[in-house]
């Protein structure tokens, strides 16, 4: 029997998250063989780990066209597209659905552990273009496989790999011997036993994010309840203009709103702020933690530690493949420009798609938050137009590939958690784009916590 083609071979799609599941319908509206390998066991396994979350996206903008299609045979109907969905609304009612109508194209409990050329490790040229790929594979039983695509498209994230709490980006001395009392995620406070491991005692928020913001606003609502919460605030900078956010002036009127309620934390007493903080090192003093600085300064002890330092993606299965990633971000070199936090926001970055997100390897692509490398704000709708452009690439329809079919609101389209957690009051929102939040937004609300963007 003769081996097949390379182009009969499966485009193989790295997870079924919510850019992963668009790749391979867009793939399938192209004609192309998807298979979509996720290490957990159902669709979308990392946005169920915050399905408590709010979006700031109402279902309007967090569902792809061409997953529409694929879905409107099964029955399956699009909830109202004015109302907010929460992480798990949205694996469960349009997430899930989506993997179960791509059938056997998506292969649960399948962790990729390695990337490369079929007989080429990266060192060697000769004919390197031509050979399929190999997609090695652990699956949840502890076999092994080696699997041969035409193409891959890396739908991974970050979830996995949150930074550290060392300000030199390696873990701080002692972190690793304290990580049973260090959270690299905003805790969901409406856990009873999250709340009973917080509740009374102090805590640090590392970071200068919207998450930190929401660990704050979280932190100082439990103490409202709870006499003797207190969060101490550890930044890496100095607090100026922008510590907190655009405020009201944010284009974003739900993440200047925790910007907001971080500054009112810290104005009522629940949190006091320390900055010039470089953390090197946690050490003990009994049973409680110590943060010590680079500059010798140590913090008065703590119970707890929060960390939110951002995200950053994991390439060691692409160690023998050919990247061409920016030496900053670890993002496309052409894309890293784009999404530079130093210079972009969620409102400025554009649309973009094949020729930002290629690699000096050829049907190789980082697509979702994995393009994105450590650039903290990714566009959800940009994902989908990534895969859009990536699969009429590998289709040959290179005019279309180099389409822009996504126009972005002024304010940009940004995955992440709204201030509010009402439904009802998330579909009054006013302002544009998926960060539409109320128009009022009072400080001292419970906030769902951040999603690292999605």
């Amino acid at each position: 029997m003769n081996a097949p083609t390379t182009d009969q071979l499966p485009v193989v799609v790295v997870g079924a998250g919510p850019v992963g599941l668009a790749a391979a319908a867009h793939l399938a509206e192209r004609g192309l063989e998807p298979l979509v390998l996720e290490a957990g066991p159902s669709a979308a396994t990392a946005v169920r780990e915050w399905a408590h979350v709010r979006l700031f996206s109402p279902w309007a903008e967090v569902t792809d066209p061409a997953a529409e299609k694929l879905l409107s045979p099964t029955g399956w109907s699009r909830p109202d597209g004015a109302a907010y969905p929460t992480g798990g609304d949205w694996a469960e009612h349009y997430l899930q659905p989506l993997a179960d109508a791509l059938g056997d194209k998506v292969r649960y409990g399948t962790a990729v552990t390695g990337v490369a050329r079929a007989g080429r490790d990266r060192v060697v040229d000769a004919d390197r273009d031509q050979q399929p790929f190999t997609v090695h594979v652990r699956t949840a039983d502890g076999r092994e496989e080696r699997l041969i695509a035409r193409a891959v498209v890396d739908a991974s994230g970050t979830w996995a790999l949150p930074g550290p709490l060392g300000a030199d980006g390696l873990p701080a001395l002692g972190e690793r011997t304290a990580a049973a009392r260090i959270s690299y995620r905003v805790p969901d406070f409406k856990d009873p036993a999250v709340r009973a491991r917080y509740a009374g005692r102090r805590t640090a928020v590392v970071g200068s994010g919207a998450s930190a913001f929401t660990a704050l606003a979280y932190l100082a609502d439990l103490a409202e309840d709870e006499p003797g919460t207190h969060a101490v605030w550890v930044l890496r900078r100095a607090i100026g203009a922008g510590t907190y956010g655009g405020g009201e002036a944010d284009q974003l009127p739900a993440r200047g709103a925790l910007g907001l309620r971080a500054k009112a934390a810290v104005e009522a007493g629940h949190a006091g702020a320390v900055t010039g903080f470089r953390t090197q090192a946690v050490e003990r003093a009994g049973d409680r933690l110590v943060l010590a600085a680079e500059d010798g300064r140590r913090l008065d002890p703590v119970d707890e530690i929060i960390v939110l330092t951002g995200f950053r993606p994991d390439l060691s299965f692409l160690s023998e493949v050919r990247l061409g990633l920016d030496e900053r971000l670890q993002a496309p070199a052409a894309l890293a420009p784009l999404i530079d936090p130093n210079v972009h926001s969620c409102g400025t970055v554009y649309p973009h798609g094949v020729n930002e997100l290629s690699h000096p390897e050829q049907g190789i692509h980082l697509v979702g938050m994995k393009s994105y490398g450590r650039a903290p704000t990714f566009l959800a709708m940009t994902g989908y137009e990534q895969v859009r452009s990536i699969a009429a690439a590998l289709a040959g329809d290179r005019e279309a590939a180099e389409r822009v079919e996504l126009t972005l609101p002024e304010t940009g389209v940004c995955g992440g958690a709204g201030l509010y957690d009402d439904p009802e009051a998330a579909q009054s929102g006013e302002g544009g784009g998926c960060c539409a939040a109320p128009a009022t937004l009072q400080i001292g609300v419970g906030a769902p916590a951040a999603s690292g963007g999605c």
